[in-house]
């Protein structure tokens, strides 16, 4: 079914899924994950409050006992889920995707999390095997915990590890629900944007990723002369920044920075395959231990869990946390960064001179998307045209291929949730750069 994916299940309501399908899994997931004590938040979206209804009837009619959450940002439900002691729970939310689409987050005790590989292949199949469609009743009663948002919200700013007072800064929320906390944890200093929940997203793609989504949060900050923006994607599990200069940084650079952020040092800090040389460089250069994963976060909770990592983050702007029940938080990794802008401008530098050690000492090409139909086969192509660049000095194939060169590396994967062939070049000079890129776009489209 193409509704379930590696990380979760997503997809278009109507086209990908229906509530009868939803009814369903909510009477698989306590078979497959086990326990009778459930948690179910959701998002803003339109659809949310439907889904919420067909899930919580699912898993009444498998016995569960339900609490609802209701609105909630994604890293507010894993921390309600380790922190009650729930034994499975499930968000409701397409995350970045657009307002046509919706989908299920789920995890189990501790937030440990349900992917593909540790029990929704099961949930698919016994989806598949109760047949045809369900009429939907309506939920029966349900526990709520009321006020647990000023309790999250506590945390965090007790977490946030220093102060960011004397730092000039705009919070896109992105019409989604980093809007339910970001005034209360951010303060009254900021410029706050697209901050009232809206699953419709009006003003731009809850996807910061997209240049288009970042752009009016970087006009603001050159207009105001601030110091740095944050935006927040749909439901709040990932942040991303731009400089002083409305500039985009790149999520990975500033895994180094986060690191930092904490005391452990002689410690692991985990990343993905698609992580640039240059924070790599700078985690060891800081004593940090740099560890390589697989993309996505049901991978990278289990290997910081494994690996006893302080911390951790990907390319699309996951940060991760051994303090917060080794998950994922937009909001405490906002929080953190913030903090240490703060201390850089307090020494005297502004954002993009603070980071130019990291942003500055290679070029990235940053992940370039390829529709291509026989995905295996455009990997062998490029794995063939990179014999080009010389003698490798390194490989991984823990998620699809990187290739190291003493001028560079390369990473060419298939996308876990979309029909994509994703390609990154990484080189010391940008000629060298774009000549790579060029030469491997070629081998992939098959010229």
């Amino acid at each position: 079914m193409g509704f379930f994916k590696a990380y979760d299940m997503r997809g278009t309501f109507g086209k990908d899924f229906d509530l009868s399908l939803i009814h369903r899994v909510g009477g698989a997931l306590p078979q497959v994950v086990g326990g009778r004590r459930w948690l179910v938040g959701r998002d803003c979206r339109t659809t949310s409050s439907a889904v919420r209804d067909a899930l919580v009837s699912g898993l009444q009619g498998a016995g569960a006992e339900v609490t609802d959450l209701g609105l909630a940002t994604t890293p507010m439900v894993y921390f309600a889920t380790a922190r009650g002691d729930f034994d499975g729970s499930v968000q409701i939310t397409a995350s970045h995707n657009p307002p046509t689409d919706n989908g299920l987050k789920v995890s189990r005790r501790g937030a440990l999390p349900v992917g593909y590989d540790s029990g929704l292949a099961d949930v698919e199949r016994l989806v598949a095997a109760s047949n045809g469609r369900v009429d939907v009743s309506g939920p029966g009663d349900v526990m709520r915990m009321d006020g647990f948002l000023g309790e999250y919200v506590a945390w965090l700013k007790a977490h946030a590890g220093g102060d960011f007072s004397g730092l000039r800064f705009a919070v896109d929320c992105s019409d989604g629900m980093a809007g339910i906390l970001a005034r209360d944890l951010f303060g009254d200093g900021a410029v706050y944007v697209n901050d009232a929940p809206d699953g419709r997203f009006p003003h731009h793609s809850p996807n910061p990723l997209l240049a288009e989504a970042r752009e009016q949060v970087a006009a603001i900050v050159r207009e105001k002369n601030l110091d740095c923006g944050v935006i927040f994607d749909g439901d709040a599990d990932r942040c991303m920044f731009v400089d002083e200069t409305g500039a985009f940084i790149q999520p990975d650079y500033l895994i180094p920075v986060l690191a930092a952020t904490y005391p452990d040092r002689n410690c692991p800090v985990i990343h993905d395959v698609r992580t640039s040389r240059a924070a790599i460089e700078a985690l060891r250069a800081d004593g940090f231990t740099p560890v390589m994963g697989k993309v996505g976060h049901a991978f990278a909770k289990v290997l910081l869990r494994e690996t006893g990592a302080v911390c951790g983050g990907e390319l699309a702007g996951h940060y991760y946390f051994r303090d917060f029940f080794h998950c994922d938080s937009g909001e405490l990794a906002a929080l953190r960064l913030l903090g240490a802008f703060a201390r850089a401008k307090a020494a005297g530098m502004t954002v993009s001179r603070f980071l130019a050690p990291i942003t500055c000492k290679y070029a990235n090409s940053g992940e370039i998307n390829f529709k291509v139909d026989d995905k295996p086969a455009a990997i062998a192509r490029v794995l063939a045209a990179a014999k080009r660049f010389g003698a490798e000095t390194g490989r991984s194939d823990i998620d699809g291929c990187r290739l190291e060169y003493a001028e560079g590396w390369v990473s060419v994967r298939q996308s876990n949730t979309e029909p994509l062939l994703r390609l990154l070049v990484e080189c010391d000079t940008a000629e060298r750069m774009e000549d790579w890129k060029a030469h491997l776009s070629a081998s992939i489209s098959g010229a």
